[in-house]
């Protein structure tokens, strides 16, 4: 019998779940926040050059007469941002004049910039634009740095220490260095906390899932898990209502870290994963945490006749093979989980080199900045209400299939568009970054379903790895729009594609089905599923006679 059907006889989904999930998916609604951040924090508004301090000129200096004979204009016919004459154009304040051939040189003495929307970002602090203009992305290339780190970590020490310890963990990081961040004095230590902050990203999102699946009988995981997606998209709105409310970046760098420290204190409460506690030997603590669920299901009287026994019927004939992994490897030995894992690689990679492409770069839409990232979050909703759907009533797989296909078509079609259409260029972005948000949920979900007990945690970090490197490999990919504005849209769409028919082809259904606990038992149900008369006679009886045994002790004990 499954650990699935232990669930529902405490109560299912109830009080402790919902509960349970509610106060791990709000941490993960504020880590959007964080992913998002430098889309206001680093925006680069409209500059110009400082005027030399030795004119004498400067008492004009805020007329737009003096600014019209300092620096040149662009091919937008706005002030060139990195560049002044070396001596007034006195003849360009006279109409239908132009000068040509006259000198210029560098902003030596700074700049001036737009304050109108950014009283400060750290472009403006620390002067990041012209010939530094690329280290902002290169911030943000550190915290998906920070990720990938995280991921690795992170998913390696939670099969070795739990789920909890990790998860704690994180938060208190996160706090710590989020604030941290609003107090730095230089850009490289700027980057040094936005790498921790991206490390714990991984260390809360990968426990946070597999604490809710874990504690989540079957008919409950699609929709906890969908629910995480929608934390994640509720938390850009946040965003940008926050952000517009708060616009100094130090200010706005606290507000979105300062919530972390609640997030720490309330998680001593979260009971480990019985999982995990019976894959370890640790009944005893595993049978305290499953009788504090019956108590809060409102089902105490069966949490206190609940015996070590009575959990090991249910559990016997899933964990009796168990072994404690100890090796990325594991993920490769056997050839079930090998393909599982080749194909999960490049889904992920996919999804995300994908989404973050779109989703990074709000400013070259041209429109208001903060109604960008609303329009992003919104969107995001009726397709999750899609996703959720048909994750409950069609299937894992065709729903991550099918929203990668069309968040690659939709990517595709957006270079098509004129550069000059940008509600329409924003709106076709908006429906893409929704499907690859939706397809990304899902794939956390089907990630987690798709690799036994004794390995999932290593299973979802190294996935999480090959997202992170898509996340650090987007920014070079948008640099080839220099050489061609068709790459980088190319690019982003035929990964998408691509990754849409892996899934098809390559990874089984795992609606309504319960978690395999092993390697061994997943091994089993490969060959099962490909040929089940094959099945041997003897397992049967074993199985039958298993499921007879728990059944006796559940009704004799409880």
């Amino acid at each position: 019998m499954a650990f699935t059907d232990l669930l529902d006889a405490l109560g299912g989904v109830g009080c402790f779940q919902l509960v349970y999930t509610a106060l791990l998916l709000l941490p993960c609604a504020l880590l959007a926040c964080h992913t998002f951040l430098q889309n206001f924090t680093a925006a680069a508004p409209p500059h110009h050059c400082q005027r030399p301090p030795n004119r004498t000129e400067a008492a004009t200096n805020a007329s737009a007469a003096w600014l019209r004979v300092t620096v040149p204009l662009d091919r937008h016919g706005v002030p060139a941002p990195c560049e002044r004459f070396r001596e007034p154009q006195w003849a360009l304040l006279s109409p239908n004049t132009s000068v040509r051939g006259a000198a210029t040189e560098p902003c030596e003495d700074g700049w001036v910039f737009d304050r109108s929307v950014f009283p400060s970002t750290i472009v403006m602090e620390w002067e990041l634009v012209c010939e530094a203009r690329a280290l902002p992305d290169l911030a943000q290339s550190v915290y998906m740095a920070g990720v990938l780190v995280g991921a690795a970590v992170f998913g390696s020490l939670a099969d070795r220490l739990g789920r909890k310890a990790p998860l704690i963990w994180s938060y208190l990081q996160l706090a710590v260095s989020g604030a941290a961040t609003a107090y730095v004095d230089s850009f490289s230590a700027y980057c040094v906390s936005r790498f921790l902050m991206g490390m714990t990203f991984s260390g809360i999102i990968l426990n946070s899932l597999s604490l809710v699946v874990e504690w989540m009988p079957t008919r409950g995981r699609t929709v906890a898990g969908i629910l995480l997606g929608y934390s994640f998209t509720v938390g850009q709105l946040i965003l940008a209502g926050v952000a517009y409310l708060i616009r100094p970046w130090r200010w706005l760098q606290l507000a979105v870290s300062a919530p972390f420290v609640v997030f720490f204190l309330c998680s001593w409460w979260l009971p480990e994963s019985s999982r995990w506690l019976l894959l370890r030997g640790r009944s005893q603590q595993a049978l305290r945490n499953l009788r504090k669920v019956a108590a809060m299901n409102g089902r105490r009287e069966e949490g206190d006749r609940l015996t070590a026994e009575v959990v090991s019927s249910y559990i016997h004939s899933e964990f009796a093979n168990v072994r404690t992994s100890s090796s990325i490897l594991d993920l490769f030995r056997t050839p079930a989980i090998r393909k599982v894992t080749c194909c999960l690689m490049m889904v992920w990679f996919s999804n995300s080199v994908a989404y973050y492409g779109v989703a990074m770069d709000l400013q070259k839409f041209g429109l208001n900045i903060y109604l960008v990232q609303a329009l992003f979050g919104l969107i995001d909703i009726p397709a999750m209400l899609v996703a959720t759907t048909t994750m409950l009533y069609v299937g894992r797989r065709a729903t991550v299939a099918s929203f990668l296909f069309l968040a690659g078509l939709m990517v595709i079609a957006n270079m098509f568009v004129p550069e000059d259409m940008q509600t329409l260029r924003t709106a076709q972005a908006a429906l893409g970054k929704g499907c690859l948000a939706s397809s990304f949920i899902c794939i956390y979900l089907f990630t987690g379903e798709l690799y036994p007990t004794e390995i999932r945690q290593m299973g979802m970090g190294f996935a999480s790895v090959n997202a992170r490197v898509g996340g650090l490999a987007a920014p070079l990919i948008t640099t080839l729009g220099e050489f061609n504005p068709i790459l980088p849209p190319m690019a982003f769409g035929a990964t998408s594609v691509l990754a849409g028919l892996a899934v098809t082809c390559f990874l089984t259904e795992t609606r309504n089905v319960p978690l395999a606990e092993t390697i061994a038992a997943m091994e089993r149900r490969a060959k099962e599923g490909q040929d089940p008369s094959k099945k041997d006679a003897e397992e049967k009886i074993e199985e039958i006679s298993l499921q007879q045994l728990g059944a006796s002790h559940l009704k004799e004990t409880i």
